[in-house]
This record gives structure tokens, sequence and C-alpha cells, in this order.
């Protein structure tokens, strides 16, 4: 017996799903609770939690019982690949993990942050003066430049241009909102060659397959690099094994699409809502003048709660399991929802409200701020996330000042992410030297 749900056809609710995701979520559980049930027309379930004891259950659960890598290999696995951190699942999971750690401790993001303030300000340079221009794109540069120097150690211009160009190409046909569609029904365009964008995919396999291999040459003389790409070469398992070219080509890829579009489109978010907010902006910004940051931290924190990049976390259940009073058989997929315990008005008084004022102080709780999942399935590239996030806001806040063009953003998809309509769409009307410039 499963949760109750909506009776419509099952390929109408996934199409609601791609579409209308939000809107969709606020009425189901307004109507059916803190559970409730979707299908897919491959008769999948889908149950959706919102109560955040359940929500702990899940996130808590054996991970031989419920499968984070299998519940996202569905949708993400045609371009992720199978050895990638958020496809795999059990001992392969923990090795790749382990493997990857090293590269995102806490002492290598000193090195990495002078690179994304670098980056930052070489950005804000360029934007037009007094037109209208979204920030959404300008965000996607600067985080896919970051990724190009901090994670694939490309830093000459010459070297990135083809590579860079491709992966853009790429990353704009991956966030197609019917490619999620596709990829829930059961039919993936990656699996089909002679499709334009199987044949872009190819490409850039080609090209950072190269990469690898010529890295692989260079680093066994050299060593001692700090990108990732360099320290996943060099990392070796409890066996003293490598990870192969597969292994990190997929794990390029995963970082790629995980620390790039995800962190551009939080900053898009951001930016909306501090201009669609004068009043929390002139705090931020008076903060930030005198060297405080722990406001800077309760905006990244609000912004990622009322605007989430990804409305849930997947999980497939592998051996039957008590959810709650329902027992839900094997093959059920069990998504706490990001965005419903964030919306919770017990934990968040006027939750649709934008008021980082509410963390002044305050913790979040990991089983109702949930951006970067749970369990120890939690992204592992948080806090590089969070540290890009603090760095470009204060560059931004500092340096400019901006009106938006068209008032509030709605929500569109961008893939399986949840983007500003619009890109963010602002007026640059001033902008500061930064210091380094001066």
């Amino acid at each position: 017996m499963f949760p109750p749900g909506p009776r419509s056809p099952a390929l109408f609710q996934i199409a609601r799903w791609v579409m209308q995701p939000l809107g969709m979520l606020r009425e189901y559980h307004a109507k059916f609770g803190d559970v409730f049930t979707l299908r897919t027309p491959r008769n999948e379930k889908f149950v959706i939690v919102a109560d955040p004891d359940l929500i702990k259950q899940v996130v808590t659960a054996d991970p031989a019982t419920l499968l984070a890598g299998k519940g996202n290999a569905t949708v993400l696995e045609p371009m992720l690949g199978k050895f990638s951190l958020l496809t795999l699942d059990g001992a392969d999971h923990l090795r790749q993990r382990r493997l990857l750690l090293p590269a995102f401790h806490g002492e290598r993001m000193q090195a990495y942050g002078s690179v994304m303030t670098e980056v930052t300000d070489a950005s804000i340079d360029t934007w037009p003066m007094h037109q209208p221009f979204a920030l959404h794109p300008m965000m996607q540069a600067i985080t896919l430049d970051v990724i190009l120097r901090t994670v694939f150690g490309v830093a000459s211009a010459d070297r990135q241009g083809n590579l860079r160009a491709r992966l853009i190409e790429l990353l704009e046909v991956a966030t197609n909102p019917w490619l999620l569609f596709s990829g829930v029904v059961g039919f993936s365009p990656l699996s089909i060659p002679w499709l334009p964008i199987s044949k872009l995919k190819a490409a850039v396999d080609e090209a950072l397959y190269d990469m690898i291999r010529d890295r692989r040459r260079r680093s066994s003389a050299a060593g001692g690099s700090v990108d990732v790409l360099s320290m996943m070469l060099e990392a070796r398992d409890d066996r003293g094994a490598a990870m192969s070219d597969v292994e990190v080509r997929d794990e390029l890829v995963t970082l790629l699409l995980a620390g790039h579009e995800t962190t551009a489109t939080s900053l898009a978010w951001t930016f909306e809502r501090l201009l669609a907010h004068p009043h929390v902006l002139e705090k931020l910004r008076a903060e930030l003048a005198v060297g405080r940051e722990e406001y800077l931290d309760c905006v990244i924190r609000e912004t990622l709660r009322v605007r989430p990049i990804l409305p849930l976390i997947g999980r497939h259940v592998a051996t039957t399991y008590q959810l709650g009073t329902w027992s839900l058989p094997p093959g059920t997929r069990v998504a706490p929802s990001i965005f419903l315990a964030a919306m919770n008005p017990k934990a968040y008084p006027n939750p649709e409200r934008f008021a980082p004022d509410r963390w002044i102080g305050v913790k979040p709780d990991p089983y109702l701020w949930l951006p970067f999942g749970g369990g120890i399935r939690r992204c592992i590239g948080m806090a590089f996330a969070q540290v890009e996030m603090r760095l470009v806001i204060q560059a931004v806040v500092s340096r400019t000042r901006m009106r938006l063009v068209d008032g509030p953003a709605s929500v569109v998809r961008r893939g399986i992410t949840l983007a500003p309509a619009g890109g963010t769409r602002v007026i640059l009307h001033e902008r500061s030297q930064h210091e380094s410039a001066a």
C-alpha cells in the first residue's frame, strides 16, 4: 500500500513535474500531506517526503537498503557515466569518495579562493554599463572558468579555448528540460549515436581523454600540482590502485555539471533575491564594508532555502523498506523534498519570505535545510561551492550598483535544476575598480 497521490495519468504527472515542479509539489503537499506518491509511465512509484522525521530516517538509512546512486542513475548516468560519484553505490562509492576527498579538504580552499576572486573581478570588468543583460550567463562564465582552472588545471586561454567552447555547448544542450523527461520515462537521446547531442558528448569525451592522457604523462615527471585533476591521477586506494581513465572522465564531468551549473544558478538567484530586497542588499553591503561576514552566510543560506536548485533527493529501495506506516516494495523511489522541507512553517515562520536575519546565530537543521543533500551522500563539493559563492557575492556587492530590469523572477527548469526566468536581467549603473587594478 503506497501513500496517497494524484490519479491523473502518469505521463501527465511527469510532464507537469518537468514544467511546473514547485507548483506541483505545493499542490500535492496541500492535498495529500507530508508523504505522497507520484507515478511514471513505466509504473515506477516516487514517494515524496516532506516530514522532517521521515527525511532524517531516509537520509540516515542503511545505504545498502536505500541506494542513492541507483536513485540518480536513470537521469544522470547517460551524461555522467557509470563511475560518477553520483551514480555509484556501496563500496565503489566509498572508494571513489575517499579518492576525491583530499582535493576538497578545507586547506585547499585558500589556493582555490585566489583563483575564484581573480576570475570574478576579471568578469565584472567586462559587464556592460547602462544596458540590460542577464547575470546568469555571467555567473556561468565565472564558475566554468573556476572549474577549468581549479579542477581541470587549464590556465592558459589558448588551451581553454576549444575545450571551453565544447563544454559550453554541451552544458547548454544538457539543460534542456525535456532531457529530464526522456530520462524519467526511460529513453535517453544520448543512446542514439547519430543525434547532435551524442556527437557533441563524444567530442567532449575525446577532448577529456586526451587531457587525462597528457596529464598522466606530464604529472609522472613533474608532480606536486594542486588542481583536482592532478590530485585525482595521483590518488591511490587502500590496495594501491589508481583511478582508471574512465573513472577520471566520469568524475570530471560530474564536477563540471555539479560544480558549475548549480553554483552559477545559486549565484543568479542570490543576486535576484538581493536586488528584489534592497534593504537586505544594503545591510549586506554595510556588513561587508566593515569586514563582517556572518550576514553574508545568512544571505547564502536563505537563498538556498527559498530558491533551491534541486527540488528533491532521490533514493532507490533495494529491499522492502518501512517508511513510517508504509511498507515500500523494492523498486520504489523515495524522494525527500528539499523544497518542501524548506517551506515548513513550523521551522521557518512565514517560509515564503526572504529573510536572512532568521539565520543570525542559527545553524541549519540538516533535515530541514538540504541544498547539498544529506547523510553520507552530502555533496563532496559543498565547501568549494560555499567559498565560491562567498567570494563572488563579496566582489559583486562591493564593486557594483545594479537594479533588476524585469522585477522578481519566476522559477523555470534548466535540465534538473531550477533557475530564474530570464537569467536575472539587470542594469549595471556603477562599477568600481578592484584593488589590484587600482
